[in-house]
């Protein structure tokens, strides 16, 4: 695809972001256990092949000063300000400042509005359904050229999240903070439906009966929030592709698949649970399923693994949390998740030197050490395979034994474009319009088949305009 040339162009390719979407994982913003934070300024910039060559201490000239443009609020925010004051404590020839940029919506747009100028940043993070976009845009210089040029390992990586930001094999952003979903469940009233503490569902079908046993108990089976994301890691779950072109990986996606086998049975099973009386529909924000469950409402919900301090501490003992793994079908034998969250982008319109520089910062952020910090201080997945062997780390997956349950999923995902994730210029807005068709069938307005019929056309429309801007 070739980059867009135009104000106009751009224009239309923005149609996409004008919708807020709810970023994955956003929840988990007072997530920070303070007791177990780690200084991340001892962290080196990862091996000797990859530590930057700005970094020399006895350097007279004027520090390169590089901005960095994040979404990332409360105990979040704390820990990406402590990240960077060490960094820049630890040498003087680089100084990065962060500025919080709002939501990724508003950050996003604001990226836009200073393109052509020297007022934008020299890093900037971009939610994971704006991958597609920003290679579109031609606004980046792909992290790849970083990665080739200074030989950096890039195996020391979770190979399952730089899966998905890659395209036409190369690494296009750095991935920063990743999540996905897991299934969250009450453990005492398991005991009190008579159902095994410590074997939650796996299969949607287990899902439904296990549902059932917990209403017949007294307390609500579940909610399941209606938000997009889920569906399309229902997809996954399922080895299913969203979008066709080998969901939008090997050319651009032209056709939304939603409404293929996988996300009507999704959507059958869903509405058939609600007409049973064994979940409850709690509409779309994912806040007030959480609040529910942590209240000892409803026994079992889904959320990001982002959220999983924030549960627990919720909970407060009041019960035990268990988790487990996204359910699927029965029939299907084999899928994962897709990571959710967000990527670093290095900007193309600044000089050699500032780029240089934000590199040698984006390495800094995947050492072990400041990724272990920031697992620790957020609850988001670490980018790097050595951060598990932080003792930090350590510690707090001994606190929060749940944690594992989202290590072993994410490491037990097929790697195939199924679990890699769907790329579309069009994903804010696809995604309100399956939330819309989900939300249509839970309230008996449309029937599933008819509801995501709807949806697929919409979004084909999108990204038929989409495509035709992008192509010219």
């Amino acid at each position: 695809m070739k980059k867009l040339r135009s104000k106009e162009m751009l224009a239309a390719s923005s149609i996409a972001f004008l919708l807020v979407a709810t970023a994955c994982g956003s929840t988990n913003d007072s997530n920070t256990d303070k007791s177990s934070e780690q200084t991340p300024a001892t962290a080196s910039t990862s091996n000797e092949s990859t530590q930057p060559s700005s970094a020399d201490s006895t350097s007279t000239a004027a520090p390169v000063k590089i901005t960095w443009w994040h979404s990332m609020s409360g105990t979040n925010e704390e820990a990406i300000k402590k990240i960077v004051s060490d960094f820049n404590a630890s040498q003087s020839n680089i100084q990065v400042e962060a500025v919080f940029q709002g939501t990724y919506d508003e950050s996003l747009s604001k990226l836009k509005a200073s393109m052509g100028s020297k007022d934008g940043p020299d890093i900037v993070q971009v939610y994971e359904i704006g991958s597609r976009f920003m290679v579109d845009s031609g606004y980046i210089t792909p992290i790849q050229q970083f990665i080739d040029a200074d030989k950096f390992d890039l195996t020391q990586l979770e190979p399952h999240i730089t899966n998905y930001y890659s395209m036409d094999g190369k690494l296009n952003g750095m991935p920063f903070n990743t999540s996905n979903p897991i299934l969250y469940y009450n453990k005492d009233a398991f005991k009190k439906a008579g159902l095994d503490p410590e074997s939650p569902p796996k299969t949607y079908e287990e899902f439904e009966a296990d549902a059932k046993a917990l209403t017949k108990s007294g307390i609500t089976g579940g909610s399941i929030a209606i938000y997009g994301w889920f569906m399309e890691q229902f997809f996954a779950n399922q080895n299913a592709e969203y979008l066709n072109n080998g969901n939008g990986r090997t050319t651009a996606a032209s056709e939304s698949l939603v409404n293929t086998d996988a996300g009507v049975k999704t959507l059958t099973w869903w509405k058939s649970m609600l007409d049973e009386k064994s979940i409850s529909n709690l509409g779309r924000k994912t806040a007030d399923t959480s609040a529910a469950f942590t209240a000892g409402q409803i026994a079992m919900t889904l959320d990001s693994t982002a959220s999983l301090r924030n549960i627990v501490n919720g909970v407060a003992g009041k019960f035990e949390v268990g988790t487990g793994f996204l359910p699927r079908p029965s029939d299907a034998k084999e899928g994962g998740v897709v990571i959710g969250g967000a990527s670093n982008y290095i900007l193309n319109n600044k000089s050699e030197a500032e780029q240089k520089a934000a590199w040698d910062f984006i390495k800094y952020l995947a050492t072990p050490e400041v990724q272990a910090f920031w697992n620790v201080s957020t609850g988001y997945f670490p980018i790097t395979k050595a951060a598990y062997d932080q003792q930090v780390l350590k510690d707090n997956m001994a606190k929060f034994p749940q944690f594992q349950t989202a290590v072993d999923q994410l490491h037990a995902s097929i790697d195939s474009s199924a679990t890699n994730g769907a790329m579309m210029g069009v994903f804010p807005e696809a995604r309100q319009i399956v939330e819309g068709a989900i939300e249509a069938t839970l309230n008996g307005q449309q029937d599933p088949k008819a509801a995501l019929d709807e949806a697929a056309k919409q979004i084909n429309d999108k990204l038929a305009t989409y495509n035709s801007s992008a192509k010219k």
